[in-house]
């Protein structure tokens, strides 16, 4: 409590120029949102570039049962506007804007939108990462009208329908799960011979009569005129192709960091992930980075958290030190 009103008795540094910010957060996921929420607390001159999905990937998600404080759970949505009121709260700024472009070349950081270019004496980035896609013919031609990486988005348009998951970890039985609210059956198509997901998710999804499984099996081709009409897949052990009559596909396999913007000036490793050490920091000092963006290994909404937090945290000892 006494950490509390210390910070709160903070106050701003003052910004040398219009424009220029102590800190500019790049993201409004978990990671972004609780560094904003700890800088707001610090009385650091802060902006948040929150981007298109307000919330992160949370707010694209049904049910959340996983996050400390809400024993029975919290519809993603609601948890996502949580962040956002706590963040303002403590007078952070918010734009709905995007980076286009960064240099990190000179201090204070360029950061560029397409309506405007702001700087910034430190940066976090915190845009998290995207569904990693098929690569298969169909998919593309098919996004957005049977092919979907959110179910939480695009569920209601599968009532009394059949549609394919492919994936097994958490995200894909989860959402599969969700699924069976609307649609009459959920295939999990799953290139292993077992599942990834957590035990008390796949616990449900084999209970739930809903849901058919299809092990060591990929999907080759999404298939359709219009719309999609079913999926071809080859068994990985034996070789066989069949096809699977469906009116929609869900694709998990995966996330993709969104690091293309910061190749060439932030050390990235051979999946594109960011590198950081344990206090968040890059390898340009004043540049710190949070969240899915550098996490190729949990990927899960409190790790998130607890990295913002962090660079937060470290964002304003960086600051005493070198305030210019």
């Amino acid at each position: 409590m006494l950490d509390f009103k210390l910070s709160l008795q903070r106050e701003p540094r003052p910004a040398a120029t219009e424009g220029l910010y102590d800190l500019i957060i790049l993201g409004g996921g978990p990671a972004g949102l609780t560094a904003a929420i700890y800088a707001g607390r610090a009385r650091i001159h802060t902006l948040v570039l929150v981007g298109p999905l307000p919330g992160g990937q949370p707010a694209n998600t049904d049910l959340v049962e996983n996050f400390p404080g809400f024993p029975e759970g919290i519809e993603g949505q609601e948890l996502a506007r949580r962040f956002l009121a706590q963040a303002e709260r403590f007078g952070v700024e918010m734009r709905y804007e995007s980076a286009t472009g960064v240099d990190f070349s000179t201090r204070p950081f360029v950061i560029r939108t397409h309506g405007a270019t702001y700087r910034a004496r430190s940066v976090i980035v915190a845009l998290g990462a995207v569904p990693r896609r098929l690569g298969v013919p169909g998919e593309d031609k098919f996004f957005g009208r049977g092919v979907s990486t959110c179910a939480t988005c695009d569920g209601y348009f599968y009532r009394d329908k059949r549609v394919v998951v492919v994936g097994g970890g958490d995200s894909a039985i989860i959402e599969g799960l969700y699924l069976t609210r609307f649609a009459r059956e959920v295939i999990v198509v799953h290139r292993r011979d077992q599942l990834r997901a957590t035990r008390i998710y796949q616990d449900r999804a084999f209970a739930n009569p809903k849901m058919r499984f299809v092990f060591n099996t990929v999907v080759e081709e999404i298939l359709g005129e219009k719309t999609v009409t079913g999926v071809r897949v080859r068994n990985v052990k034996t070789g066989e192709t069949s096809i699977l009559e469906a009116d929609g596909v869900f694709i998990y396999i995966g996330m993709e960091p969104q690091t293309e913007m910061f190749r060439g000036q932030l050390e990235l490793d051979e999946r594109g992930y960011i590198v950081t050490d344990r206090r968040q920091h890059t390898n340009i000092p004043g540049v710190f980075a949070a969240g899915d963006i550098q996490d190729p290994y949990y990927r899960q909404l409190v790790v998130a958290a607890g990295t913002g937090a962090i660079a937060a945290m470290e964002v304003e000892r960086f600051l005493e030190m070198y305030p210019d």
